[in-house]
């Protein structure tokens, strides 16, 4: 059963949409039928404006004609729904939004006077007095239309009247209607919501369209007021007039302005013919102590407005505040502007675009992204003309924080790109840049000029293969750097100043010469020395080209000396003056071989300062999260050549994950695992994870030492500068360690731990660290050890080659190993020695066996720490003896003079590679805690045995030797 409320909203809808008729036929249809294309811009806007009204009218008419049949099908007696079936209830949103969007229509067409240029066109007159008969016939149904206004009243007039009024009574009518039916059904009815709400949503369009009306009219009467240039400036016909200075006094400062207008889109300062506008997106209001007035806040400008009393302050500072939520909002005040669940007060952070204007770097510039309190503020992109382009992060109008910019170059398609982290509008911290010669930078910056750590590379088809690994200082390579060419087969490692190699340095060549000396502006000065390939030893001056030239002194590897004058002439080749000595005893081979330099000419803790400082600055800092990905550099995914300037907006970059290098899971780890077990393991998660602070700076230490020893690098005479900066970076490390321990502890609020003395942290250095960063350095370390003792492995190879074809009894026998030691019977292994017997091949006594224990001695097992194989070197020991004591029946210990030719024995059938190579790394590195025990017992027995091999050639050469082929095999 139907109520009284919906028979009347059924004639109410039958009434208007039969005006809407009228209002077609009688007014738009003529005015679009007799209104030619105009052919200036102004009459085409007029026309487009007309046209989008006509559009609007004719979505309110469709649904006009929703409704109204909504309503029959409600009243037909078979009809069985309820009230959610009328449109107003059901489609409320859509029907509102409907009559906004023609109330926005015609309002613009109001604003920029439409229909009164549209009536006075010629062809709309005469369209008029030609159908002036229809007109006369139509004259009452055109007066009920215009509820009023007489037909003396001006044509244009009367089109704005009848375009709106029909409309306005008609939403008056519906609020009337809904707030009836309300109060009819009662809160319990179950539509009783949709008929609020609906009521509520006709409430606020009736307050919508009276706003819409006045601000139109205002604006109307505005354009009037001002000049014809200030009026094609301004004047567009979406835009509504707030507020001007004419009806409430305001004056601007700094700033100067006869007039201020506020509009719903910017803020307009007239002075004179100046015409300054603000738009309102990117406008912020600050209220400020003085009662009456209120700072502005833009990109470019910073301004006061000041009124006479409080009041005016109170009414300009509420709608400047109002329309800026307006305009970021985007809808044009529906609700009634300032009411609703808008914000009161807009947001301080924003996402708008904006185009530079003033003077300075960002002349020109548009920067896309987000702002708080007028500057550029958060991520965002900012392009200027010339094709620059920065994509990143900024704080406070400043790029700040990682970034990429791209710099266009002269050739087609190239820019330098920078991906970096930056500080207050500069570079500052790690970044990677590639330049568009295809040279790639990767390390730090310091006001936008490479300063710190860095390497440099050419690209791989440069002419002049070049790369450059060390510290830079403002833009030029200073202090220690490694410098590789390619070309010239060089490596240069030592000193810098002003780009130039300058002080101690040392230079070493593909063809195996490597000298050190003095440095003076990329040239060699003063004496030097020349190791050459064969360990001849040259003190004295050079040439730039390493060519002896002046006094010097040669010492030849067996011993002899030149000292004189050396000279060269063209065509002459070397030519010498001077004493030869050969009454000299010959040398220590070994010491030969083993002069070293660079020992002492550079400090090991200030060799890579570069590298230890960010660290360290990081540590004091007290580990913040915000800095950890500049920290000793980022990993950047999916690299690829420079191509096109849109590539490389856009840079995916490692993150932290959950759990895994987040500096509070950092620190909280090492809080846990701070027992000596624990620790190792921890210690060894860190330094293998790319993200952990440890990790990355091994792999930043890993760098300059293959940048250093690698390749070129790899001379002999360098082993002993490798070795004393592997033992550095250990130190290092456990430093780093140390540092972020005391942080973690600072966080949680506990006392940081007592300093440690150098015997400690010796120990820990040693017993800890060492053994797990030497595998990172391994490669290249051990490389030098095989080119040191390269000579002294030659004859431990062939001596262990003669020695292995012996059979085991004959070789027993060579050896003077006492005959109550041979097997009598074959003796079962111990089971340490059965899981090597398919390493070797089995022989005819169990010290086979023993052989096989050995095994993890070989280079091929280079994970292997020092540690380990002085372990390995102990169980081998241990099963010589319990051999031993098996074959004895009794227990036994072994004498030296009985363990040398058994450890021999073991050593030549286990057959390891580069032993000499693999003992002195183990001395080297050795734990000092050992010096004087067991290990270094073992380690000496070892190393005599090693030195026998050797001089075992030289007796098999006195031995005539003769068994039976049978018996060999």
């Amino acid at each position: 059963m139907c109520s009284p409320e919906e028979a009347t909203l059924l004639r109410l809808e039958e009434v208007f949409l039969a005006t809407l008729a009228r209002i077609s036929s009688l007014v738009l249809q003529p005015l679009l039928k007799a209104a030619p294309e105009p052919s200036d811009p102004r009459g085409r806007e007029c026309l487009r404006l007309l046209q989008q009204l006509h559009r609007s009218f004719q979505q309110l008419w469709e649904v006009t004609e929703e409704s109204l049949h909504s309503l029959r099908e409600r009243l037909c007696p078979l009809d069985s729904t309820g009230l959610e079936s009328l449109l107003l209830l059901r489609s409320a949103d859509h029907v509102v939004q409907v009559h906004v969007e023609y109330i926005e229509s015609y309002t613009n067409c109001m604003v920029v006077q439409a229909f009164q240029k549209a009536a006075k066109r010629r062809r709309v007159i005469q369209a008029l007095l030609l159908t002036r008969e229809y007109w006369r016939d139509q004259q009452k149904a055109l007066r009920q239309l215009l509820s009023g206004v007489g037909s003396e009243g001006p044509v244009g007039t009367a089109l704005v009247q009848s375009l709106c009024q029909p409309l306005s009574h008609h939403v008056q009518q519906y609020v009337l209607l809904l707030l009836s039916l309300r109060d009819t059904i009662g809160k319990h009815h179950p539509t009783w919501e949709l008929v609020v709400h609906a009521a509520t949503l006709f409430e606020n369009l009736q307050s919508f369209m009276r706003q819409a009306l006045d601000q139109a009219l205002a604006t109307q009467a505005l354009w009037h007021t001002l000049s014809s240039r200030q009026r094609d400036v301004l004047c567009t016909p979406a835009r509504r007039l707030l507020q001007d200075s004419q009806d409430i006094p305001v004056t601007v400062t700094p700033l100067r302005a006869e007039r201020v207008l506020l509009f719903d889109d910017a803020l307009v300062l007239l002075q004179g013919h100046n015409i300054s506008t603000f738009d309102l997106k990117l406008m912020w209001v600050d209220p400020a102590q003085d009662r009456c007035t209120f700072h502005l806040l833009t990109p470019e400008e910073e301004f006061s407005l000041c009124t006479n009393d409080p009041q005016g302050q109170v009414v300009w500072q509420w709608k400047m505040t109002q329309a800026v939520c307006q305009a970021l909002r985007g809808k044009k005040g529906f609700p009634v502007l300032g009411a609703g669940l808008e914000p009161s007060e807009p947001p301080t952070c924003r996402c708008v675009a904006y185009t530079f204007c003033a003077e300075g770097r960002l002349c020109q510039a548009t920067y896309e992204g987000e702002w708080c309190w007028g500057r550029p503020h958060g991520r965002g992109t900012l392009k200027w003309p010339d094709g620059r382009h920065h994509v990143g992060e900024f704080c406070q109008g400043l790029e700040h924080g990682f970034g990429i910019h791209l710099v266009p170059q002269a050739s087609e398609d190239k820019f330098d790109c920078y991906k970096c982290h930056w500080w207050k509008g500069s570079m500052c911290g790690y970044g990677i840049c590639e330049y568009s010669t295809d040279e790639v930078y990767k390390g730090y910056f310091w006001e936008g000029l490479r300063h710190g750590f860095g390497v440099l590379e050419s690209a791989p088809q440069a002419p002049q293969l070049c790369k450059y690994t060390g510290h830079w200082e403002r833009g030029q390579r200073s202090g220690y750097g490694i410098e590789e060419d390619g070309d010239r087969g060089e490596r240069y490692i030592g000193m810098w100043q002003a780009d130039q190699r300058h002080g101690t340095g040392v230079l070493v060549t593909q063809a195996g010469i490597c000298y050190q000396g003095t440095f003076q502006a990329d040239k060699i000065v003063g004496p030097g020395i020349l190791l050459s390939e064969d360990d001849s030893l040259y003190e004295g001056t050079f040439t730039r080209h390493l060519t002896l030239v002046g006094k010097g002194k040669v010492t030849f590897p067996n011993g002899f000396t030149l000292e004189g004058s050396f000279g060269s002439g063209a065509g002459r080749g070397l030519h010498t003056q001077g004493v030869l000595d050969t009454a000299a005893l010959p040398p220590d081979p070994s010491s030969t071989r083993r002069r070293q330099l660079g020992l002492g000419a550079f400090p090991m803790e200030s060799r890579w300062q570069g590298v230890y400082g960010p660290f360290q600055d990081f540590v004091r800092a007290g580990c913040p999260g915000d800095l950890q990905e500049a920290l000793l550099g980022f990993h950047v995914q999916n690299s690829r050549e420079l191509r096109k300037s849109q590539e490389y907006l856009c840079c995916e970059r490692t993150q932290p994950e959950d759990g895994v290098g987040k500096i509070e899971d950092i620190l909280d780890d090492l809080l846990l695992n701070r027992e000596p077990k624990a620790l190792q393991q921890c210690l060894r998660k860190a330094l293998s994870n790319a993200l952990h602070p440890l990790g990355k700076l091994l792999r930043m230490l890993m760098l300059t030492f293959q940048a250093t020893y690698a390749g070129i690098g790899a001379n002999k005479h360098l082993q002993g500068l490798a070795q004393e900066e592997v033992k550095q970076h250990a130190q290092e490390l456990w430093a780093a360690y140390r540092g972020l321990l005391q942080v973690a502890l600072q966080r949680k609020g506990q006392a940081p731990e007592k300093g440690e003395d150098v015997e400690t942290r010796d120990l820990q250095v040693h017993a800890l660290v060492l053994p797990l960063v030497l595998p990172s350095f391994y490669s290249e370390l051990f490389t030098l050890y095989l080119l040191l003792h390269e000579r002294e492995d030659s004859l431990y190879s062939q001596g262990i080659i003669n020695l292995s074809l012996f059979p085991d009894t004959k070789l027993l026998e060579f050896l003077d190993v006492q005959k109550h030691l041979w097997p009598l019977k074959d003796i079962k292994l111990s089971t340490n020695q059965g899981c090597a017997e398919s390493v070797m091949e089995k022989r005819d006594t169990p010290w086979s066996g023993i052989s096989a224990s050995c095994q993890p001695l070989n280079v091929c097992r280079r994970s292997l720490d020092p540690q380990e194989k002085l372990e390995v070197l102990e169980r081998t020991y241990g099963e010589i003896e319990t051999t031993v004591s098996r074959v004895l029946g009794q227990e036994h210990k072994l004498p030296m003079d009985d363990l040398l030719p058994l450890l021999i024995y073991v050593v030549s059938r286990a057959q390891i590679q580069h032993l000499g190579a693999e003992i002195h790394l183990i001395r080297d590195m050795m734990n000092p805690i050992h010096t004087g025990g067991l290990y270094d017992f073992l380690l000496t027995a070892l190393e005599s045995c090693y030195e026998h091999i050797q001089k075992e050639d030289m007796r098999l050469h006195l031995l005539p030797i003769r068994w039976d082929s049978r018996e060999h095999s």
